[in-house]
């Protein structure tokens, strides 16, 4: 439930005075900085400060403070409907299951019925005299009343969810709207209106709904349930805040002062300096400046790639594609790994040394020195003691916690971890530190076997809360029926992952999938991202295309999504009926200036991209920005799937890199086993530090793995055994049967020096590789 000593909370913080503008004149990360000192400092720390800094410090926490808790009330009051959505819908299945037999019998009996009905009409026999012997009319008539009481509505009932679920709407929603200050776009002011309302009668202004109350904004489909007039009040309110939540998702509403739920035109760049970077140019994104040049380019181009696949079409040469007058059939991929490459591979695993999980770390950091990324937030120093670190970074990495790390390392006691956890690993420290990773990742000699390294996958991973946690999370009906977050990664093609971000087990992938192509800070080049079908959007497309990357998700049932052409391209007898419709120049011209604005605001971090996917996914048809934007998206997703149908290395391509990725979540579950894999963090910043850990730690794995792997390959030719650099391809540095994840977290070698490497194992019988 949503924690009302929030809005207590941030009362009291505002009632305290402090102008927000007061922070304008100083930079963004002098001031992150001054707050994220300020959440950590104790009473104690804080009254040791200079005067000027104490009261700086503590303004700059107030400030964001308020914001964070603004976010954070937005947030959970958007989770408590989607639980009472939920709730509704898992009742509906259990009543569902409870009269399954019942309503067999009902149906077995109506087909009884018919069946003597229709007989009897065809041989003009007694209908009257047919029901009597299939049912009798007494026995009819309870079937009929028995029937009826089984009838559930088809869809969400708002009279129903709103009765069931008003103790708790009554005492949440009037205290939320009275607690923020909203702002609408023109469209939603008979919903900014009924807002006002509902303040006014949580106030004591107004007594019930006056007549005038408006209803426009209600669902169509609920209003036929609500009936004419005005409803209930009960359930106007239900329907107030539904609305409300829909709006603020799409930016509509917005709430003042919050950072997060803010209105679309302040978190985009200023358009005077936008208008000022464009007559400077060149913008920060390869787009042409005008429409009409990009509409030239890609009309050119959709219309001979359309030509050239219904040439090969016509003659049958499509590879392992079937396309005929719309009939469109992909076969399945064949295996492309040659049988040899099982035995040819093995022995390199068979030479690894045996490990624990603390020396790799150590061993890895030596060669790296990513420990010395985790700096102090207030001096800058690097720990006294690395191995201290890394047992911080581990007891999160394991989720096994503080405690319990505590318990199994002798290095470190519980207080010490806590303090190292919240003045060194922060977010942007877990950055620099697996960007060292993925830069050693990317130069090593055998990598360069796995991939090009400018391409890269993204996935989502479940992993399921804790009792206590389950309250943060939601229900995935995909992946299970238990609370859960989910860890979206991103991962190269050399295997190095370079990005995480903890998303709601229920929310969009689409959305993330830019932000880690963005914002990785590591030395990558990444040209080309796949996706699985989670994260496909039209939005997506369009932006991945206009920031300069190429989008080439592995799309499910792609013979169902349409093709979308340029007036004026007439496709032949094979394409035609793939065809849904044309794409609107005139909607995209409109809205380019728009569109070059929004793309420029992501690229230069004005806005992150999964805030804006979000914001446009959820827009109301009327507005221009989405729809043009889903109008570019459609022309690079019909580039795209001309380039999948007649690509065959394609198509082995997004499903090789997506394998990679799913083949590190294996090993990123084999980590992360303590408390049976389940998350008990509540907060969102200790669930990123989990997925962050994990992240760093699967990176120095598969960094320690291809260093050796190469050692064992240069041993192998020493002895005349060179494994041939065309199976090499097919290795994976993902294995950790030789890896001792569990047990007591000793380090055991602190002194070993930093580029000798450990002897191979020598086997006499060859075992197979460790899979993941």
């Amino acid at each position: 439930m949503l924690k009302l000593h929030d809005f207590c909370n941030r009362a009291l913080l505002r009632d305290i005075g402090i102008d927000p503008d007061i922070a304008a004149g100083i930079h963004p990360e002098r001031l992150r900085r001054l707050c994220q000192e300020g959440a950590r400092l104790t009473a104690q720390h804080v009254r040791t400060l200079q005067a000027t800094r104490r009261r700086a410090t503590l303004a700059a926490t107030v400030l964001e403070t308020i914001v964070t808790l603004t976010d954070d009330a937005v947030l959970m009051f958007d989770r408590l409907l989607g639980q009472m959505f939920r709730r509704e819908q898992n009742s509906a299945d259990t009543a569902l299951k409870r009269d399954r037999r019942n309503i067999n019998g009902k149906i077995r009996l109506l087909a009884r019925l018919g069946d003597a009905l229709l007989t009897a009409k065809v041989s003009g026999g007694d209908i009257g005299a047919a029901v009597e012997a299939v049912v009798g009319w007494d026995d009819l008539g309870r079937e009929v009343d028995e029937a009826r009481k089984l009838i559930r509505p088809d869809a969400v009932d708002p009279v129903t969810v709103a009765a069931t679920n008003y103790p708790v709407l009554r005492q949440v929603g009037p205290l939320f709207i009275a607690s923020f200050t909203f702002g609408a776009v023109p469209a939603c002011h008979t919903l900014a209106r009924a807002v006002a309302i509902m303040r006014d009668l949580h106030l004591g202004r107004l007594k019930k709904l006056p007549p005038d109350t408006p209803v426009a904004f209600i669902r169509q489909a609920w209003r036929r349930a609500i009936g004419p007039g005005i409803p209930d009040r009960r359930v106007y309110e239900f329907c107030v805040l539904v609305e409300l939540r829909d709006r603020l998702r799409a930016g509509d509403m917005w709430v003042e002062g919050s950072r997060r739920y803010r209105a679309v035109e302040q978190q985009l760049i200023p358009s005077p300096v936008f208008a000022t970077m464009r007559a400077a140019g060149p913008l920060p994104i390869p787009a042409p400046d005008t429409a009409s040049a990009w509409l030239d380019e890609r009309r050119t181009r959709l219309a001979r790639r359309l030509a050239e696949v219904e040439r090969k079409a016509e003659t049958d040469a499509l590879e392992d594609v079937q396309l005929s007058l719309g009939k469109l059939r992909i076969s399945p991929l064949k295996a492309v790994t040659p049988d040899e490459a099982d035995s040819a591979l093995a022995p390199l695993y068979a030479h690894l040394p045996a490990i624990r999980i603390t020396d790799l770390l150590a061993e890895v950091d030596r060669w790296t020195g990513f420990s010395q990324c985790f700096t102090h937030l207030q001096s800058g120093r690097v720990a006294d003691e690395p191995r201290a670190i890394l047992t911080a970074v581990l007891a999160d990495a394991t989720n096994l916690g503080h405690k319990r790390m505590a318990e199994a390392c002798d290095l470190v006691t519980q207080r010490q971890l806590s303090w190292l956890a919240s003045w060194h690993l922060r977010e942007e420290t877990y950055g620099r530190a697996l960007a060292r990773l993925v830069n050693a990742q990317h130069t090593a000699p055998l990598a360069a076997l796995f991939g090009s390294g400018t391409s890269s996958s993204s996935d989502g991973q479940n992993f399921l809360l804790d009792r206590r946690a389950q309250a943060t999370g939601a229900v995935n009906p995909h992946k299970g029926a238990e609370p859960a977050v989910s860890f979206y990664s991103h991962v190269s093609d050399r295997y190095a992952p370079f990005h995480s971000t903890v998303i709601s087990a229920s929310a969009s992938e689409a959305a993330q999938v830019l932000d880690g192509l963005l914002h990785h800070g590591a030395d990558l080049h990444i040209e080309e991202h796949h996706v699985d079908g989670g994260g496909v959007s039209d939005h997506v497309f369009a932006l991945c295309h206009l920031l300069g990357f190429r989008f080439a998700p592995r799309i499910p049932n792609i013979a169902a999504r349409r093709l979308h052409l340029f007036n004026g391209i007439e496709p032949g007898p094979d394409i035609a009926p793939l065809v849904a419709g044309r794409i609107d120049e005139a909607l995209i011209a409109a809205h380019w200036d728009d569109v070059l604005r929004l793309g420029t605001s992501i690229r230069t971090g004005v806005v992150s991209a999964s805030i804006m996917l979000e914001r446009l996914g959820s827009y109301p048809r009327a507005n221009g920005l989405a729809l043009a934007l889903r109008e570019i998206g459609r022309v690079e997703r019909t580039l795209f799937t001309l380039d999948w149908i007649e690509q065959p290395e394609q198509r082995r391509r997004a499903t090789r890199e997506l394998n990679k990725g799913e083949a590190e979540n294996a090993l990123k579950r084999a980590i992360f086993f303590h408390r049976i894999g389940r998350i008990r963090d509540h907060a969102l910043q200790a669930q990123t530090h989990r997925a962050s850990a994990l992240n760093l730690v699967a990176g120095a794995i598969v960094l320690w793995n291809t260093t050796y792997l190469q050692a064992a390959r240069m041993h192998l030719a020493s002895l005349g055994r060179s494994v041939p650099p065309d199976l090499l391809q097919h290795l994976s540095p993902l294995g950790w049967q030789h890896i001792n994840l569990t047990g007591d977290y000793l380090w055991t070698d602190p002194d070993a020096p930093s580029s000798a490497l450990r002897p191979l194992r020598q086997m006499h019988a060859v075992e197979g590789p460790a899979k993941p």
